[in-house]
């Protein structure tokens, strides 16, 4: 039997536009003489839908479209779709009003709907909200082949792989029990650094363990702040990779079940990333450039310092959109120093994007003379100093506004983390480009991106980072040196230690619980934030749930380091 892999990009919500693409796959995969073509988690209407699924007209037109679509695929091909299926029973039993599910279409009707029984609800995942969990291990017969159908999480839960079960049940292992001939399992994974390594590890545990084929389909692509990878893969019974799809790209990939070996035949492998930052590099470009088609935007603005940041983001940019689609502006204020101006120029003319220069010293005399009589006897500080953030941040908005361009803030997690950033000023944007990118990341990704020459002008990469809103100002003098604080950071937020655990880990301590006051303190900025394009496995996005309000860090001992 050849099976097909259906790699593909959804929107959120366009039910025609992703059947389309469905049905192209099953053409395709049809004239190729695929007998069954496997698509992803929720393919029809895009993962994640979120709070469309509270919308009945939606949910009914996810079921007409599937209907029609079922009537549309080529004859002699089985397809898996992605769905939602009413659950009839939740007005009697108190439980959620859907499913979600895998169709399973063939000769011009829906022959038999599937149910994700493992739903998640850490981290991005809220399926509980949503979602009925199903009951039953699910296969079906496809010219006398059992094949076992699995719905993303479902395989997350090998008890001897991780050590401990999440969920009560295990599907992979339930299925291996009925005798299915191979395992695939349609899924909606979004990526994280170094992940597709995890899956395959996991997955080929599994294989090995119960003997048994396993084909992976995930979706690819950028929804919101959530990029999906693709990377579809197969295994055979010795938990060998047989197959594996483009990373992040969409892809129709092509593998064989021997009926007579009970196994998955060698077929096409693509190689992976090389390095974690040509990974990362590559995620990020996907998803400034789907954010952009997909809220339909076809220019970007944002605006270029000079610094290591908007650098890096103005190069992701003009690689996602085309160098012709970026403009980046230079605000220059009487503190801005010579090399800050002629770096960014630099920039532009090595990345071939468009430039505009808007001093703004004038601007932060109109708000000094406005302010002169409220501020009168006080000193210089932080409230004057934000002042130029928010010029520049206004003028942004007004050049986006005009001319209907996306504006990509420039921060990064580091400073995300802790506020070093300003609300209404450098914070504003319609897409946090690198707002999960800690400080030492984007400097292994600039030198990473100048291996084989220079497009990030060397003297960005060796001065010290400074916002220069005041003479001689650097970003240490408010921060720990970034290796020090991204070390801390990454202890706290991914590794959930305690200020103690930290400092014993060879941190000062005032520096610890410093920084970790700092973090607290900045929630109310990260709630206001544009969304960030998620590349680790804790972003300040969808997946962070803090209070803003909180006293936590006032109790005596909570965060006390020795």
């Amino acid at each position: 039997m050849k099976i097909a892999i259906a790699q593909l990009n959804p929107i959120i919500g366009d039910l025609p536009g992703n059947a389309a693409k469905i049905l192209d796959a099953a053409r395709n995969a049809a004239s190729y003489g695929a007998r069954l073509l496997l698509t992803p988690e929720l393919s029809l209407c895009g993962y994640p839908p979120r709070d469309l699924l509270l919308n009945p007209s939606f949910v009914e037109a996810m079921n007409i479209t599937l209907q029609q679509l079922a009537r549309d695929i080529p004859a002699n091909l089985a397809v898996l779709v992605g769905t939602v299926e009413a659950n009839t029973k939740a007005q009697f039993n108190g439980g959620k009003s859907l499913f979600n599910s895998m169709a399973l279409l063939e000769a011009g009707s829906i022959k038999q709907i599937f149910h994700k029984r493992l739903l998640p609800t850490y981290d991005v995942f809220d399926e509980r909200r949503y979602f009925e969990p199903g009951l039953q291990p699910n296969h079906f017969t496809l010219d006398g082949i059992n094949i076992g159908v699995t719905i993303c999480e479902d395989l997350w839960n090998d008890e001897e792989y991780w050590g401990k079960r999440s969920y009560a049940i295990n599907p992979i292992a339930d299925l291996a029990i009925l005798g299915v001939d191979f395992i695939v399992n349609l899924s909606a994974s979004p990526y994280s650094v170094s992940k597709q390594k995890l899956r395959e590890a996991m997955l080929r545990y599994s294989a090995i363990r119960y003997k048994h084929p396993i084909i992976y389909v995930n979706q690819v692509g950028g929804n919101d702040d959530l990029l999906f990878d693709g990377n579809s893969f197969a295994l055979n019974r010795e938990g060998e990779i047989v197959c594996r799809a483009l990373g992040f790209d969409t892809d129709l990939a092509y593998v064989e079940f021997d009926n007579g070996r009970h196994d998955l035949l060698p077929s096409s492998i693509t190689p992976v990333s090389e390095s974690e930052d040509e990974e990362i590099w590559r995620a990020l470009v996907l998803g400034v450039r789907d954010y952009a088609q997909k809220c339909r935007f076809s220019k970007a603005v944002l605006g270029l310092s000079g610094g290591i940041d908007s650098a890096l983001v103005a190069a992701i940019a003009a690689a996602a959109l085309g160098k012709e689609n970026v403009l980046g502006i230079l605000m220059p204020s009487p503190y801005s120093s010579d090399h800050s101006i002629s770096d960014a120029l630099a920039l532009g003319d090595n990345l071939g994007i468009k430039t505009q220069t808007i001093p703004i010293g004038n601007l932060m005399e109109g708000f000094d003379n406005a302010l002169v009589g409220l501020f009168a006897g006080t000193e210089f500080g932080l409230a004057e100093e934000n002042i130029q953030s928010r010029i520049r941040g206004n003028l942004l908005m007004a050049v986006a506004n005009k001319f209907g361009y996306l504006l990509l803030s420039t921060g990064n997690k580091s400073e995300m983390a802790v506020g070093y950033c300003t609300l209404y000023g450098d914070m504003n944007g319609g897409l946090a480009v690198i707002a999960d990118v800690p400080k030492t990341r984007v400097y292994s990704l600039c030198n990473w991106l100048n291996t084989n020459s220079e497009i990030i002008p060397n003297n960005i990469l060796v001065k010290a980072p400074s916002a220069e809103l005041k003479p001689g100002q650097l970003d240490q003098d408010s921060l720990p040196e970034y290796e020090v604080l991204d070390d801390i950071l990454q202890k706290l937020i991914h590794e959930h230690q305690s200020a103690a655990q930290i400092a014993a880990a060879g941190h000062d301590a005032v520096t610890v619980n410093r920084v970790i006051q700092m973090v607290a303190r900045a929630e109310f900025k990260r709630r206001q934030a544009p969304p960030g394009l998620k590349i680790t496995d804790r972003a300040f996005g969808t997946g962070w749930r803090m209070p803003i309000a909180s006293n936590w860090l006032a109790v005596k001992g909570a965060y006390q380091a020795p």
